[in-house]
């Protein structure tokens, strides 16, 4: 949890800087998504927690942690309201619901696919054990009529 506050914070500070120096918010790009990225961590480890445990030690960091990005992310749309162009804030929520949806697909379908992969390695693992099973009677028998 500690990485991905750290990485989010050091993400808006290159965005906080950017915009003080009086640079465009398109300069600060990749910052702002890798501080969306943290943020999104943050909350699924968050979640994965709550999921795990209903009550824990570090609910309170865990609160404290995304209150901070919740500020952080109010900052970085007063940037883009009075920085960028008009419409950005809401053309980058737009843009963010999007990407998310994509991603979530693709992770859907990537689960999907090691579940293929992993049936697909089981139906092998029992084909193998048959055909030595079968390898392993022919053996025996022959052995038994004395052949080996």
């Amino acid at each position: 949890m500690l990485a991905e506050l750290a990485a989010a914070n050091a993400a808006f500070a290159v965005i906080k800087q950017c915009v003080q120096n009086g640079r465009e918010l398109t300069a600060a790009g990749n910052a702002i998504a890798q501080f969306v990225t943290a943020k999104e961590q943050l909350q699924r480890k968050g979640n994965r927690k709550r999921k795990k445990s209903a009550v824990g030690g570090s609910d309170l960091e865990e609160f404290m942690a995304l209150e901070k990005i919740r500020e952080q992310e109010e900052q970085l749309k007063q940037f883009m309201i009075y920085a960028g162009r008009p419409g950005l804030w809401n053309d980058w929520q737009r843009f963010q619901a999007e990407a998310r949806k994509s991603r979530r697909v693709q992770e859907e379908l990537a689960k999907r696919r090691r579940e293929e992969i992993m049936e697909m390695v089981g139906y092998g693992v029992a084909a193998l054990i048959v055909v030595a099973g079968i390898v392993g009677l022919v053996a025996w028998a022959l052995w038994m009529k004395g052949v080996f």
